[in-house]
């Protein structure tokens, strides 16, 4: 299978570089995101079977003041690139987020649920979820949650970090998701692109996320159960209001994974255990 990957240092592409050695992995030196025509000259030129696009502007709360930039990365990018995949008949795989949702229903989001993003960030990855449906070629846009792993910026390193630091830690408990391993993403994007080459992909929106679901102050203090840390700090539970950011959240995030597994047999992962591998390939770099 010969798959083409945007993106190398990001938490999902670092994934897939274990599961897939033999891909061809694009850093910023080679398919700069803030130039969709260029990304799509890269696909022109390479002619992979496949294409993941595990790169995407993340910065939430940034956003809010760099939503042109946010926009070309999260959206004009996606779209080159999958008009360019569709004119070589190559599928093309699409990583997504539960922020297209307000967080206002009281039940797991379904894809085709009404969409209406609280930010920008949320709003230049559900243009570009259209972008790529729009492109008219086979592809499948895989919206996930609260990505962690042991590698980059993430929450499980943010709160190691804190906890380390301070005797309590304080962490929003009203927004709900379902924290979700990055290595598990990666497993999920192999087995959609092996059944598209094995002849069986059915394009569209699929939700993938950890499970149970957890606020993120259940989340924290998972970690800290877990963490070697030389002293186990409190979680202080807090509100969304105690905690303001330039971006809204959404309160509600936990996706219902029931198409995937239907689809492609591929089962919500327990997150714990994911944080538990986490969490040993970290203390083994100490």
């Amino acid at each position: 299978m010969d798959v083409l990957v945007f993106g190398r240092t990001g938490q999902v592409a670092r994934e897939l570089a274990r599961l897939l050695p033999d891909a061809r992995f694009l850093g910023r030196d080679e398919a700069d995101l803030t130039d969709p025509a260029a990304c799509a000259s890269r696909i022109a030129a390479l002619r992979p079977g496949l294409v993941i696009n595990a790169a995407a502007y993340t910065a939430v709360d940034r956003a809010e003041t760099d939503a042109a930039a946010a926009q070309t990365v999260n959206a004009d990018a996606p779209g080159a690139m999958a008009r360019a995949a569709a004119r070589l008949g190559a599928p093309f795989l699409h990583l997504s987020t539960d922020y297209v949702f307000d967080g206002a229903a009281g039940r797991p989001w379904r894809e085709d649920d009404p969409v209406g993003p609280l930010g920008a960030y949320g709003r230049t990855k559900l243009d570009g979820e259209r972008q790529v449906a729009a492109a008219g070629g086979s592809h499948v846009v895989l919206r996930t949650a609260w990505v962690f792993s042991a590698h980059g910026t993430n929450f499980v390193k943010t709160m190691l970090r804190l906890g380390r630091e301070r005797p309590l830690v304080r962490v929003v408990a009203d927004q709900r998701g379902g924290p979700t391993p990055a290595a598990d993403v990666a497993r999920a994007l192999l087995t959609v692109a092996r059944a598209f080459a094995a002849g069986r992909g059915r394009s569209g929106i699929f939700h993938f996320a950890g499970a149970p679901a957890a606020t993120w102050a259940d989340f924290a203090e998972a970690v800290f159960a877990e963490a070697r840390l030389p002293r186990r700090p409190a979680v202080e539970r807090i509100t969304t209001a105690d905690y303001p950011t330039p971006a809204r959240r959404p309160a509600n995030s936990v996706l219902d994974c029931g198409r995937i597994l239907a689809t492609y047999g591929i089962a919500q992962p327990d997150w714990r255990a994911g944080l538990r591998a986490v969490l040993d390939e970290l203390e083994a770099d100490e």
